[in-house]
């Protein structure tokens, strides 16, 4: 069914989406958002300032909360490298959020919410409030045997922590409080309405994944006019980007090693991304096929490229693959571990450590992805398969069939 045959038999709502101020979990859901809005939805949006015009450019209302995670706008607040840190970071936020966002919706209530995975105020709110609540989730979901196979082993040794064991304290007095008596892995894992924005093919067991629940719609992707474009130098044949996104960044030994592996190399051009961590001068002097920048166009560039030496976030690999671009995972925090792991198996992508990267196998395992056929078939195949899964438009449909039912 097409966007407009959909929209007419749906009566326009109030639409909520509560997301956190980061890059992979805000840009996902912009394209829905927006389609959203084109449907004739009024649609809100609560996230801290500093994603405020994004939102607003899908025509969406910004709802502004004050956040205490680390701001991707301040290379001097970092997320910590390990999981048990980062999850009582989410808490902490979530605690504090949760009066504000429901202060800012108290005379405005929604018809149907919808929420990044990391928004636990969202879902004790769509609670409170009994409406729907569906997950936007930008990465992998939970399988059926997710819980002994990969959480409990995960989490055995710091349950059994003093930190461990107040942080799951907290979390379920706060759920109590709010009158939820789910176990806070329950209630964080397993939403009851998921639309999975990723394709299929990255998601581990996907045979195994509940399909009652999660539905996968791929990667919702639109025109990125506005963040500028990017043009091919006159003599570059082959163009080898390189971004870490936009957390894990501060790097400069590495990103010496590429330019050391792509410098002067015949045909080629290299673009780099830095962030903010990090300065050009600490990279030395640079040859005239390499470009560095502290965020580039990404999507555009990728269209135009033949590699992508990247960090293998949600994000920028189905960025990559949408445009059929093999890929260097260099994998720097959490899920991008698994992704690199998932790409590697998938045959369209060599893992490296870090420390593993240097310049001779960067460049050697540049050359061999790029020119090997088979790598090029296994991507033609992915981007065919993306293509097929809908993106924004059955996401737009499926978010309305969730809608309830009015009268009047």
């Amino acid at each position: 069914m097409t966007s407009e045959h959909r929209s007419a038999s749906v009566t326009p709502a109030h639409i909520a989406m509560f997301s956190i101020a980061a890059h992979g979990h805000v840009n996902p859901s912009l394209e829905v958002i927006r389609e959203l809005v084109a449907r004739g939805h009024r649609v809100t949006y609560a996230i801290p300032p500093v994603f405020a015009d994004k939102v607003a450019a899908t025509g969406a209302r910004p709802v502004l909360y004050h956040s205490t995670l680390p701001k991707p706008s301040n290379p001097e607040e970092s997320w910590p490298e390990d999981q048990e840190s980062a999850m009582g970071l989410f808490l902490n936020d979530a605690i504090q959020a949760l009066p504000q966002l429901a202060d800012a919706y108290a005379d405005d209530i929604p018809d149907l919410v919808l929420h990044d995975i990391t928004s636990y105020p969202a879902r004790v709110l769509a609670r409170r409030w009994g409406v729907p609540a569906v997950s936007l989730s930008p990465n992998l979901v939970a399988w059926k045997g997710y819980e002994e196979e990969v959480a409990e082993p995960m989490w055995r040794e710091p349950r059994q922590t003093e930190r461990g064991r107040a942080y799951y304290a907290r979390f379920e007095a706060w759920l109590k409080e709010n009158g939820i008596t789910e176990h806070p892995d329950t209630f964080a894992s397993h939403p009851p309405r998921s639309l999975v924005l990723i394709p299929k093919a990255l998601q581990p067991h996907a045979d195994r994944v509940d399909e009652d629940v999660y539905t996968f719609v791929g990667a919702c992707q639109g025109d990125r006019a506005e963040e500028g474009g990017w043009q091919r130098p006159a003599g570059a044949e082959k163009v080898v980007l390189v971004s870490l996104g936009s957390a894990f960044t501060k790097q400069p030994a590495f990103y010496r090693e590429c330019v050391r592996a792509f410098g002067n190399l015949p045909g080629w051009h290299l673009v780099l991304q830095i962030g903010r961590k990090v300065t050009p001068a600490e990279l030395g002097e640079l040859p005239p096929n390499v470009e560095v920048h502290q965020w580039v166009p990404q999507l555009d560039i990728l269209t135009k490229a033949s590699a992508f030496i990247t960090h293998a976030g949600m994000g920028s690999t189905m960025e990559a693959l949408s445009n059929a671009v093999p890929m260097i995972a260099v994998p720097q925090a959490v899920d991008q571990f698994g992704n690199a792991d998932m790409l590697q198996g998938l045959g369209v992508a060599r893992k490296l450590a870090t420390e593993e990267a240097t310049a001779d196998l960067l460049r050697e395992t540049a050359l061999a992805l790029v020119d090997d056929p088979e790598v090029a078939r296994r991507l033609r195949r992915i981007q065919a398969e993306m293509a097929q899964e809908g993106g924004t438009r059955r996401a737009a449909d499926l978010i309305e069939a969730e809608l309830p039912a009015r009268h009047g």
